[in-house]
């Protein structure tokens, strides 16, 4: 059963409510004014809040700013109910955190339906959503099904690459959103020099090409497959309808999107700071991560020393001889261009 917190100093109004709620199948607490119901809030985790404006000692603008400070109770759907209707009053509300007003008086329709809608965005955003090219038509068609995002477009062209063909160039305007429904892609960026640094592997399940876009900047790498792959490109204005027209979806995308920004953090610090032999070891537990087959015990990985050595950032002769350490000390195997990690732990270990 839902739980709904009601805070109203209104007697009456808070009685025929709570009894509109309770009919309607809902665990109703009420509070008569802004600080018991902060109180109740963080004591109870409500799944929505009612809350009137206008109140003594602490008004309902003051109830959402401590409510949105608090990690606990942050984001709990936060609904108004008023009296006021000016313009001034929804906008200052809406920048506070709120998601919906009811205008005083309001029937029971209008009620049940504003708090029905609430929880269904929220169960939206909390929803996990499986890695796979089904997994991103459900999640865009749930979107849709939002008011908001009613003119989401339904094209999601496929498209098949070869392998070592370029998706994308550094320095190109970005016009999409990639999903990689099969294969392995990487992206690279080019020295000065002419060498190659592979910032990112990406396999099925993942998005990529997004940070230019967040950043409304030129592509600032290159992107190449490492096999034949299937990929599902998203247009630029359907990526921006999702993150701009609905915090909901927002949150559940960026959550998709952020994966890798720790990652991407901690191989920036490897280099800058760490041995060849550990960062070689990094990087070919870093690659196992990115392709392991579930139920495999030994991990194959398909890149070419080239692009270990970039990923690296050392010279490929280099990474042949790191590589012939571990097989003699028994971390890895070698079978043909092929390498078979044997020993997760003592990779992990090394200095």
């Amino acid at each position: 059963m839902k739980k709904i917190l009601l805070i109203e100093d209104d007697s009456v109004l808070r009685e025929n409510t709570a009894e509109i709620l309770t009919l309607a199948q809902y665990q109703v607490t009420t509070a008569k004014q802004g600080k018991e119901g902060i109180q109740k809030a963080k004591e109870m985790k409500p799944d929505v809040i009612l809350c009137d404006i206008m109140m003594p000692e602490l008004d309902g603008y003051g109830v959402l700013h401590i409510l949105s400070k608090d990690p606990e109770t942050a984001s709990i759907p936060f609904l108004f109910l008023t009296a006021k209707a000016e313009k001034s009053d929804l906008r200052k509300g809406m920048e506070l955190g709120a998601d919906d007003y009811l205008t005083k008086p309001f029937d029971e329709t209008e009620l049940l339906n504003a708090i029905e809608t609430r929880l269904k965005k929220r169960a939206f955003a909390e929803k996990t959503f499986t890695a796979t090219l089904e997994g991103l038509h459900e999640f865009l068609d749930q979107a849709r099904g939002m008011k908001e995002l009613a003119t989401l477009s339904e094209e999601r062209p496929l498209v098949r690459y070869r392998p070592q063909e370029t998706i994308f160039h550094e320095g190109e305007i970005p016009a999409h959103l990639y999903f990689l429904q099969e294969g392995k892609v990487k992206t690279c960026r080019m020295h000065d020099e002419g060498k190659e640094l592979v910032t990112n592997l990406y396999s099925a399940g993942n998005f990529f090409g997004y940070t230019a876009l967040l950043e409304e900047i030129p592509y600032t790498d290159t992107a190449v497959t490492l096999e034949a792959a299937k990929i599902c490109k998203i247009p630029k204005e359907d990526f921006f309808s999702l993150i701009s027209k609905n915090r909901d979806v927002a949150q559940t995308f960026i959550k998709m999107l952020s994966n890798s920004v720790r990652e991407t953090e901690t191989r920036l610090l490897s280099l800058a700071y760490d041995s060849v032999r550990k960062r070689v070891a990094e990087t070919l537990l870093m690659a196992q991560k990115k392709y392991h087959i579930d139920g495999e015990r030994q991990t194959k990985l398909p890149l070419t020393r080239e692009n270990l050595a970039n990923m690296v950032g050392t010279a490929t002769e280099t990474l042949i001889r790191c590589l012939s350490d571990f097989k003699d000390e028994k971390l890895i195997s070698i079978d043909g261009r092929q390498i078979i990690i044997l020993n997760v732990k003592g990779l992990k270990e090394l200095q």
